[in-house]
Order: C-alpha cells, then sequence, then structure tokens
C-alpha cells in the first residue's frame, strides 16, 4: 500500500489522478490532498478519500472549509496553509508518493520538497520541470528521488526509453496537435481573438495550457522538460505536428528504429503510468481502434508562425534564469491576451523583449529561480504600461 500526497488535488490532473486511485484502492491511499482555493471541491475529495491532512494554500479560507467538512458531516483532517503547508504535506515522512498537480510556478516550491526528501514524485506541474529542471534533477540525483513526468508526452518518452539504452538515442521527438491554427494563414494571426485560441482540436485544458497551444509555446516549454527529464541535450529534441494526437511521442534510437506510444488522449493512462511504474496494470480506457485509426499525418511546425517555438530553445541555450524567464513572461502575456489588451502575435514579442533584456544567473536554489520569475512578471507589466 504505497500513500500518496496529491497537490492541486481540486485541478483536472488532481481530479483525474483521484478517479485513478479509487479504481486502485488496494494499492493506494491518499495521506494528504493540497489545493489552493477550491474548499468546496476539497471537502467532497476529504468526505470520500479521508486524507489525513488536508493543506490550503490560501489560509483566509480554512473557516469555509471547515464550515463545509461540517455540513458533510465528515470528521476534519489536520488543516495546514499556505506555501508552509503544502511543503509539508510533500515531505512528509508518511508519504511514498507525491502527485505534484499545482498550476504555475508556485508548484516549484513543494515539489523541491518532495525531491528533497526523496520522494516518488508523479510530476504534472509542468512549470517545475521548465523554471527549475537542472537545480530538480541534480537533486534527485543526491536525494535518490525519482521524478516520473505525468505529460502525456514525456510519459511516452519515458515509455520509449524503456526499449534501449541512453547512449543508444539519437532524438527525442516531441508530437504536436499544432494547435486550432495549423492551417491558419500568418497574415491573420493579427486578428485572432481569444475565443478562437480557446478552441483546441484534441484536449480539454485550462486557459493557460490551451493557448499555449495555439502558440506552440507549450512544445518549447516540452523541450525544456525534456531537457531534465531525460538527461538529452535540446539539439537531439525535436518536434513534429501530429493532428490526430494518437501517437504521443517517439524515440529515435542510433540504429535508426523508432520507438513510439500510442494511446487514446486521456490523461487517466500517464497518471496510473506515473502511480505505479515500473508496473502496468489494468485500467478502463478504451483500447485503441485500429480500424478507426485512417490515417496519421506528420509535419514539421511553421516556426515564422510560430516564434515561441525558437524562443524556448534560445531559453535553454542561455541556461539558468532564462527559462524561468521564458515561462513567467508567456503566461502574462496570455493573461494580456486573453483580457484584449495586445493581439496574438504580440505575445511571442513580449517574451522575447523580456529575455533580451534579462542577465541570466545560476538556476541553483528555488530563491532565485522564484526573484527571475517574479522580475520577468514584472518586466511585462512594465510594457503593457
Amino acid at each position: 500500500m504505497k500513500h500518496l500526497a496529491v497537490v492541486g488535488s481540486t485541478g483536472s490532473i488532481g481530479q483525474n489522478t483521484l478517479r485513478v486511485v479509487e479504481r486502485l484502492q488496494d494499492r493506494f491511499t491518499i495521506f494528504a490532498l493540497g489545493a489552493n482555493s477550491a474548499v468546496d471541491k476539497l471537502a467532497e475529495q476529504t468526505a470520500v478519500f479521508h486524507p489525513a491532512v488536508v493543506a490550503i494554500n490560501d489560509g483566509g479560507r480554512v473557516d469555509e472549509f471547515q464550515r463545509r467538512c461540517h455540513d458533510l458531516k465528515i470528521p476534519m483532517p489536520e488543516v495546514v496553509t499556505g506555501a508552509a503547508g503544502l511543503r509539508q504535506i510533500t515531505s512528509a515522512p508518511e508519504v511514498d508518493i507525491v502527485v505534484s498537480a499545482a498550476v504555475g510556478a508556485a508548484g516549484l516550491r513543494p515539489t523541491y520538497s518532495a525531491v528533497a526528501a526523496g520522494k516518488i514524485v508523479a510530476l504534472a506541474n509542468k512549470e517545475s520541470m521548465v523554471i527549475g529542471g537542472e537545480l530538480l534533477r541534480r537533486t534527485a540525483e543526491s536525494t535518490g528521488a525519482r521524478l516520473i513526468p505525468v505529460d502525456s508526452e514525456h510519459c511516452a518518452i519515458d515509455q520509449c526509453l524503456r526499449s534501449g539504452q541512453r547512449g543508444e538515442v539519437r532524438r527525442l521527438i516531441l508530437t504536436a496537435s499544432g494547435g486550432p491554427f495549423r492551417e491558419t494563414p500568418i497574415e491573420q494571426f493579427g486578428t485572432i481573438t481569444p475565443e478562437q485560441a480557446l478552441k483546441h482540436p484534441t484536449w480539454q485544458m485550462g486557459k493557460r495550457i490551451t493557448l499555449d497551444s495555439a502558440t506552440l509555446m507549450n512544445k518549447g516549454l516540452e523541450v525544456i522538460e525534456a531537457r531534465w527529464f531525460f538527461d538529452i541535450p535540446e539539439d537531439k529534441i525535436d518536434i513534429m505536428v501530429h493532428p490526430q494526437s494518437i501517437v504521443h511521442s517517439m524515440v529515435e534510437f542510433v540504429d535508426g528504429s523508432v520507438v513510439a506510444q500510442l494511446g487514446a488522449p486521456d490523461m487517466r493512462q500517464p497518471i496510473q503510468y506515473a502511480l505505479t511504474y515500473p508496473e502496468r496494470l489494468s485500467s478502463p480506457l478504451e483500447p485503441l481502434d485500429w480500424t478507426a485509426v485512417s490515417r496519421l499525418d506528420f509535419a514539421l511546425p511553421d516556426r515564422q508562425k510560430f516564434p515561441c517555438i525558437d524562443l524556448a530553445y534560445q531559453a535553454i541555450r542561455m541556461g539558468g534564469t532564462a527559462p524561468a524567464v521564458l515561462n513567467a513572461a508567456d503566461e502574462v502575456a496570455v493573461e494580456a491576451f486573453l483580457d484584449r489588451r495586445i493581439a496574438f502575435c504580440g505575445i511571442p514579442r513580449m517574451i522575447a523583449a523580456t529575455l533580451e533584456a534579462h542577465h541570466v544567473q545560476a538556476a541553483d536554489c528555488v530563491e532565485t529561480i522564484l526573484d527571475a520569475d517574479a522580475w520577468a512578471r514584472q518586466q511585462v507589466r512594465n510594457q503593457l504600461a
């Protein structure tokens, strides 16, 4: 029986994690749940999974959570608050596996605490690996922690890499749906609306990641993730547009063999893989219907239309705090686009200007990384003003 702490339990990944745990109650139990402010949903999860500890980042919502638990007639768990509370549950000695599914750069501190404590970390918080991948990898090597990717693309790479030795890898190939503007002429990018950008053709996701899929920044961020997850240099990581989203990613080996992982676009599969690694257990997902897979298309992304890809590679080459600046600048620029303060094509322009203005520092501690994150956010706000 493995004891889990789920950070970001009320979000999409967190809810899917709990669905997986509900099916595998003979293997997993929930020791702790953590959320930012969605205390109604958190109380409902507490009623089902009976965690010993609940962490609420927004300490002002504790009374509301307690009232909701009282209404549901459930025993009150121990409640911890703020960033310190999230770090407490991810480093607790009772915890075997931490599911890091918080949103944004705020997920770095609890993820780092879990890695520093030597936990198995099922990592769905993309930003942690983007902005702190070098630090997390170095810390994991010293503590014996294991980082297992939950992103569908990186989970696919992890599975494919089990087919060979790391020195036999020629390149990693991350697949991308291409987003809603794959076939839109670049001349029309200046008139793209938030409503159009939020219509993803394949996945149902939050607003920020949906916008990142529209600009293809999500693929750039995934290149940075892959660089640190798998210790593969960026010049051996490529992107292919694959609109069917059936092939989740591929590994090409030096002998010319290409190993791909295929499946339906359902996040429960990579979540279960991360929790049960190295075993494979049955799941309720429908097997891939090969008769319905009439074709699999692949193409190189148009980097002129989608300059965010090159900005991500630039941030990797700059090193240190540059990926943190890239990620933070993107987040604020996306918010500005959603608020109709800038055009769609203004997103990469603001990111590029922020990277250009940044003086890179070594990303050797959480504080330095988060300081760079804060600097970049203010830099973009200054541009907006």
